[in-house]
């Protein structure tokens, strides 16, 4: 094999390699956790923190499309993509969504051919960028929902002192809307204000477990349900699951320290055909061309894309264990 051919792999490896690693370091510096929880610290010392809503009417912002709304939320799907955006407390509607997610695949379909590429790279923009809003939605309520998890344990311990000092479980639920920060503080703040103008505990209960789709949300209300019914010591009963709460996040971290390998893994073989074929169609157009204009190319990148999405989907399976 020739030597030239072998370094240029590797050095080309090696760019995707550190390109990914530049990107990645970006991203957090500016979008991590951590970054977001300095920006906050900031901007409470600073006291440019907006205060909370105040009443249900200022928290929840009128929707636009309502009849297409409607519609959509006749379907299965539709509800799902509903649970999805309340998940995510996006401002936009689900079918602002998917009008951008139309425009986005029909300008990914038009524009390779119009740019001389064959339909198929048309086919692949357009399922690419017709995802991308619904990609950025997804990545936003689940970090939404693992700021609400890492939250909840504390918001369960506020709420059983506060019961054990004498307070009533409505003036416990105020007390976290008022201490915790968003995004768990809003969703209480809203429980309370629902609680406080007259809807039953049980349906505004109900309704919180909508908007935060966690398991450890779903067994506190289904908890309190069940205590309202039969009786009990509530604070002892938070006591237990804020616990049962912290046990399975220390696991979940556990988990994710040993397949952090794994994930990585993925990432590099996912990454780097697409870097590689994007280093040697600069270097070498022609080398390229063959699997854009030969028929037989355009069938082998079908072949190989349609391989990669389903090794792609079984790395995700394996590496992704629920707790």
């Amino acid at each position: 094999m020739d030597v030239s051919l072998i370094l240029f792999a590797g050095v080309a490896f090696l760019a995707v390699l550190l390109a990914l690693e530049g990107l990645y370091i970006l991203w957090a510096s500016r979008h991590s956790a951590e970054a977001r929880r300095i920006k906050a610290r900031l901007a409470a010392l600073s006291g440019d923190v907006p205060a909370g809503a105040a009443s249900i009417e200022r928290t929840m912002a009128p929707e636009r499309l309502p009849r297409l709304n409607a519609l959509i939320a006749l379907t299965g799907p539709g509800r799902k993509l509903r649970r999805l955006t309340g998940a995510a407390a996006v401002t936009a509607s689900v079918a602002e969504l998917l009008l951008l997610s139309i425009a986005l695949a029909a300008c990914g379909l038009l524009l390779p051919p119009l740019l001389g590429k064959p339909m198929v790279v048309g086919l692949g923009a357009a399922l690419a960028l017709g995802a991308l809003p619904w990609w950025r939605v997804a990545s936003r309520a689940a970090d939404r929902i693992a700021r609400i998890e890492r939250q909840f344990p504390e918001a369960l311990d506020l709420m059983g002192r506060a019961m054990r000092a004498g307070h009533a479980f409505p003036s416990a639920i105020r007390m976290v809307a008022e201490e915790m920060p968003a995004p768990l503080g809003r969703d209480f703040r809203v429980l309370f204000d629902e609680i406080n103008y007259g809807v039953p505990a049980n349906d505004a209960l109900a309704h919180l477990a909508e908007r935060v789709p966690i398991a450890d949300v779903s067994y506190f209300v289904v908890a309190v349900m069940i205590q309202r019914e039969s009786g009990g010591n509530l604070a002892e009963l938070l006591d237990k699951i804020a616990a049962l709460v912290r046990e399975r996040l220390r696991l979940l971290g556990e988990i994710r320290t040993l397949s952090a390998e794994g994930r990585l893994s993925a990432l590099i073989l996912t990454a780097l055909p697409f870097g590689v074929g994007l280093v040697v169609n600069i270097v070498n157009p022609e080398f390229m061309a063959v699997l854009w204009t030969d028929p037989m190319g355009l069938r082998m990148v079908g072949v190989s894309l349609a391989m990669m999405a389903a090794g792609i989907f079984w790395m995700r399976r394996i590496i992704r264990i629920r707790v």
